[in-house]
């Protein structure tokens, strides 16, 4: 998608590359999102983000602070959550899940989706899918025995999964802001799907 009023210096050519700009900018890029394979034609310099947002209209993850310290992007790579504003398209050969494909394709939300309205985990909701994306993949992080900073060293490490106190959620979900400051909800909903 090609955003409305270019100047006729930075117009894309058919390869996507802009004009004035040597050939071999763009490639072919195959992306699995949310199940369905895309075949598209990126500028190498095309981030994650922008490609879901701009190129596939899947705006659930936000454009927040653009610099991967915000996690209003995190979108789910392979099963592992990314900070997609930090990572080119054309990088991406695994699965992506996106916050609209969280539910898969079934009628009903994702628990933590569900979870997230049950304990009113958002306010304006623009962090709500990079936070959500964030829980999913940091439960499944916790269930495989993953320590977090806060995880107390004496916990013995059999591959069990550490206890998820509201610390360890808390540390675990710190690459995520609300700055609504609904951090306790958010703990409270994740607490609620772990259990």
């Amino acid at each position: 998608m090609h955003r409305a009023g270019p100047t006729s210096e930075n117009q894309p050519s058919p390869d996507g590359a802009t004009e004035g700009e040597p050939p071999g900018y763009a490639s072919s890029v195959s992306l699995q999102v949310n199940g369905t394979t895309y075949e598209l034609r990126l500028d190498h310099r095309t981030t994650l983000l922008d490609a879901l947002r701009e190129h596939l209209d899947l705006t659930g993850a936000k454009k927040g602070c653009d610099h991967g310290q915000c996690g209003a992007c995190t979108v789910l790579v392979g099963g592992r959550r990314i900070d997609s504003c930090l990572i080119l398209a054309v990088t991406c050969d695994e699965p992506v899940t996106t916050i609209e494909g969280l539910a898969g394709g079934e009628d009903r939300l994702h628990p933590l989706q569900e979870a997230f309205v049950a304990h009113d985990a958002l306010q304006c909701g623009y962090c709500t899918p990079g936070q959500i994306c964030s829980a999913v993949a940091m439960l499944d992080e916790a269930a495989a025995g993953h320590p977090s900073h806060v995880t107390a060293p004496d916990e013995p490490r059999t591959g069990g999964p550490p206890v998820l106190t509201p610390e360890e959620i808390s540390e675990r979900m710190s690459g995520n802001l609300c700055r609504c400051g609904a951090y306790a909800n958010i703990v409270d909903a994740v607490r609620e799907v772990a259990s």
